[in-house]
């Protein structure tokens, strides 16, 4: 099961994943058939909400999502079970790419916290008489 899949009614998320068009509405932005927005939700590419009316809703986010999937399908030749391939692996690509930045954020904490150690062990300190000596740990 995709990570789509697992976002089912309305209300989470942030902006990108509010729901805002009915299946009409993206065909006709998309110029696809809703046929065939079915079968990409049914292959677990988006995930529409449902509203209380059970109505499908999209959000920006399964619009873009489609809009990579007719890219990959129209443009590149790729089959669905390629597809599938390709958006897995940028998923996996874009969570390493925010636990690199979280790694590279606490090293920077880190080594700025060494650093006014650091400035703090052999700070100058005033002593008798006006001269100044290096403190030493």
């Amino acid at each position: 099961m995709t990570a789509n899949r697992r976002r089912k009614r309305t209300g989470e998320g942030s902006d990108r994943d509010k729901p805002l068009y009915i299946i009409s509405v993206v065909s006709e932005l998309l110029d696809i058939h809703p046929q065939t927005q079915r079968l990409y939700e049914r292959e677990g590419f988006i995930c529409p909400r449902w509203s209380n009316g059970n109505t499908r809703l999209f959000s920006e986010r399964d619009v873009e999502e489609v809009r990579r999937v007719l890219h990959l399908t129209r443009d590149l030749g790729v089959n669905l079970a390629g597809v599938e391939v390709v958006l897995e692996m940028r998923r996996k690509m874009e969570k390493m790419r925010l636990e690199m930045e979280e790694q590279v954020e606490y090293l920077q904490r880190e080594m700025k916290k060494e650093l006014e150690r650091h400035r703090t062990r052999s700070a100058l300190v005033r002593v008798e008489r006006g001269r100044t000596v290096k403190k030493r740990d």
